[in-house]
């Protein structure tokens, strides 16, 4: 019998971090989530001998002792990673994604989808590089902005006139958070004619629209600008009809999975911004107060309302502000 260690679980809404257990049955996908058979060892009194304990995958748990191979499916070997590697792995994403923002900016890049957890950081370095590409605008005095953020719900008209205010080439729209989009018919047929990859997009709506016609923008026109999707699904792991509509997409835009899918990642992702920017020193804290605030989202990272760089913004202005601030944290911060 083997023993593993799970670095990171349920069972029952109960939180497990670091805790050893009998392994019975390896790691299966269920319909909602991922789950490791084990026994229960008197850990939760009450409930059955063997109990499935949630997991997001296999990483999430590493064997400690007793028969490794016995448990181990020949085709899925345990990898895992250690936390300057995961970092690393991370850093590296967040680059290309600089650089693929860059291109699209250039109108290298015709379209983009940008997938991963909120608050860790999507947007607001698409957002940073796109700034500076509308101040070079303004500087060179043209009329718009060439690049424009729409949030929340869009619906398949004004998906069609926003890509015609920025039909232009080096223009982008960034549709962030806009995840109806996906779901609707006439906006992914929009879509996919923005985002053919032939060398002319053109782009209609033959259906009679007073708002088209008071706005006089015609009922087709030629898309040459980009197009870059944030979102927080994780779309290679979608089912059902959305699944048809992104593989649609899919076969048209680049993707880049930022590749947080659990706790662990998006606390070594706070970490990592944590080292690289000045957002300690922005929020007149020294180095050691910085850890203080790190240490704090560590000890509580299953008690967070919210894992994410906002949740680190937060605990740095706290800390800065009260001698007590731990304690403000935990009735401000903390479930």
């Amino acid at each position: 019998m083997s023993t593993i260690l799970i670095k990171q679980g349920t069972y029952r809404n109960q939180a497990i971090v670091n805790q050893a257990f009998e392994l019975v049955e390896q790691f299966k996908q269920g319909k909602k989530s991922g789950f490791v058979t084990v026994k229960n060892g008197g850990t939760f009194p009450g409930f059955p001998e063997t109990i499935r304990v949630s997991v997001e995958r296999m990483t999430d748990y590493e064997f400690v002792g007793g028969d490794v191979m016995s448990h181990t499916p020949a085709a899925a070997p345990i990898v895992v990673e250690t936390d300057d590697e995961i970092i690393a792995r991370i850093r590296e994403r967040f680059s290309i994604l600089d650089d693929m923002t860059d291109a699209a900016a250039r109108g290298d890049v015709r379209a983009m989808i940008v997938s991963g957890p909120p608050g860790v950081g999507k947007s607001f370095g698409v957002e940073a590089r796109l700034a500076r590409v509308n101040l070079m605008a303004k500087l060179g005095r043209t009329e718009k902005d060439k690049c424009e953020f729409i949030s929340g719900a869009c619906t398949p008209i004004s998906l069609y006139k926003k890509l015609y205010e920025h039909k232009d080439p080096k223009h982008v729209v960034v549709f962030d958070d806009t995840d109806s989009i996906f779901y609707d018919d006439d906006s992914l047929n929009i879509l996919k004619a923005a985002l053919d990859t032939g060398k002319r997009r053109t782009i209609a709506w033959l259906a009679e629209s007073r708002t088209l016609r008071d706005e006089d923008i015609p009922p087709k026109f030629d898309f040459q600008g980009s197009v870059i999707f944030i979102t927080n699904i994780k779309l290679e792991t979608v089912r059902g009809k959305i699944k048809d509509h992104v593989t649609a997409l899919f076969s048209r835009c680049h993707y880049l999975d930022l590749t947080m899918d659990n706790d662990r990642e998006k606390l070594l992702r706070i970490k990592q911004v944590a080292m690289d920017s000045n957002l300690f020193a922005d929020n007149d804290l020294s180095q050691d107060q910085g850890n203080d605030v790190i240490s704090f989202i560590e000890e509580n990272q299953t008690r967070l309302r919210e894992l994410s760089i906002r949740t680190l913004i937060k605990c740095a202005e706290l800390r800065n502000v009260s001698d007590n601030w731990k304690r403000v944290a935990q009735l401000t911060i903390l479930r």
